[in-house]
């Protein structure tokens, strides 16, 4: 079953959208190996969602998506509403965008494991 890919959220928060296209830049700017770790993490991310069967138009997308989830959650928002923000704003049901939130924390911001 091929799920879609998830949009990135509407522009409602251009800060957030100002932080993604930050990220992505950020990481060609990186040292060496920084980014042998990053590419590895990327990697992982990439085959995860894959795994899902969630799709994406190309790797750098799912990247710059998952560091969207990321941006979303810094901002304050919970899980559950990122979650549903995927869902409301790409062709994924709540499993998949659930999946895809929680494989964006693991890959980028760990640091929200624990938050609701």
């Amino acid at each position: 079953m091929t799920t879609g890919h998830p949009r990135s959220p509407k522009p409602r928060r251009p800060r957030s959208a100002g932080l993604a296209v930050a990220v992505a830049l950020l990481g060609l700017a990186g040292a060496a190996a920084p980014a042998a770790r990053a590419d590895a993490v990327d990697n992982a991310f990439v085959a995860a969602v894959k795994a899902k069967g969630i799709d994406f138009p190309s790797p750098q997308a799912a990247i710059v998506a998952g560091h969207e989830v990321c941006d979303q959650l810094d901002l304050g928002m919970q899980k559950s509403d990122v979650a549903s923000e995927v869902m409301n704003n790409s062709k994924l049901d709540g499993y998949h965008a659930g999946y895809f939130v929680g494989a964006s924390v693991a890959a980028y911001c760990p640091r929200h494991r624990s938050s609701t």
